[in-house]
C-alpha cells in the first residue's frame, strides 16, 4: 500500500522581475530542495496540485505531491 505527503510550496519565494516578452516573472527554487530532501527519506516526486491560483492564472502556491511504500510494503 501507498501512503502521500503534501509540501506546501510559495511561487512568490524567488523573488520577481520582468520576463523578456514583457509582464512580471517569478521563479521558485525551493522545490528542488525539497524534492532531493524527500527523496533521501524514502519518498518518491509524483506530481503537484496547484493550491492557491489567481483570477488571471497565476499560481501563488502549489502543493508537490510525494508516495513511498508504507511499513508493511517496504520488507
Amino acid at each position: 500500500m501507498l501512503e502521500y505527503e503534501f509540501e506546501t510550496v510559495d511561487c512568490m519565494e524567488g523573488g520577481g522581475g520582468y520576463s523578456l516578452f514583457g509582464g512580471f516573472g517569478m521563479e521558485s527554487v525551493r522545490h528542488r530542495e525539497l524534492i532531493c530532501r524527500r527523496a533521501a527519506d524514502g519518498w518518491r516526486y509524483v506530481g503537484f496540485v496547484p493550491k492557491v491560483q489567481r483570477a488571471g492564472g497565476f499560481i501563488e502556491t502549489i502543493d508537490l505531491v510525494f508516495e513511498r511504500n508504507t511499513e508493511e510494503n517496504r520488507g
